[in-house]
């Protein structure tokens, strides 16, 4: 589908300004994942989507064009200190830490080469403790992937009043990630990934 035909809505069914952001964080077997979830999103999805998927440098840009080609929404690789627009989904580029920043009523994309954490640049970890502040318009999403980056943002999310979706161990290629938030008992929703679309949906819409 073309960018012509992609187009985008910053009002939820009720016909309100939606507010609520999602953020994705996925690993080992992310890549797959991401694509059945981000086509599962409607066309006219209401918030603004970013993903921190592990991913080295040149190969992100390239996973962005391919899920914008098969989704109703607009994907690409984020760029520094650009807007949210509700109906898009932002990559992290690979080998730079994105953060979610708040700032007079407008949230914008910051990115970085600061060191990793936890082993990892981008960190899910560092993109979930950036918009932990935001309470419930928060929803957050843990897909495959190994290790537990993640489960720290995720509890900082939860604390104030977010709402976590974990992928369930069946459709996982590596239960590492979600294993790691579901059993700190942080997951509102444990799903399989056909489901995770449609519960992304009904998260923002409530």
């Amino acid at each position: 589908m073309s960018d012509t035909a992609k187009t985008t809505s910053a009002v939820d069914s009720k016909g309100a300004l939606c507010t609520r952001i999602v953020v994705i964080g996925s690993s080992t077997g992310g890549p797959q994942a991401l694509q059945t979830v981000i086509t599962g999103l409607s066309e006219h999805f209401p918030c603004p989507v970013v993903v921190v998927q592990h991913m080295p440098a040149g190969f992100t840009n390239a996973l962005a064009g391919r899920l914008h080609s098969v989704a109703q929404v607009n994907v690409r690789e984020a760029r520094d200190g650009e807007l949210l627009e509700p109906g898009c989904v932002y990559i992290a580029p690979g080998s730079y830490h994105l953060r979610i920043l708040h700032e007079s009523g407008v949230r914008r994309i910051a990115l970085s080469d600061e060191p990793p954490v936890g082993n990892h640049r981008p960190a899910v970890n560092v993109m979930y403790d950036s918009v932990a502040h935001l309470g419930k318009d928060v929803v957050a999403v843990i897909l495959t992937g190994m290790g537990n980056d993640g489960r720290e943002g995720m509890r900082k999310i939860k604390e104030n009043g977010g709402y976590c979706i974990a992928q369930d161990e069946a459709t996982c290629v590596v239960y590492g990630m979600p294993k790691s938030v579901i059993d700190a008992g942080l997951a509102d929703e444990i799903c399989p990934l056909p489901q995770i679309a449609s519960a992304i949906e009904a998260a923002v819409r409530r």
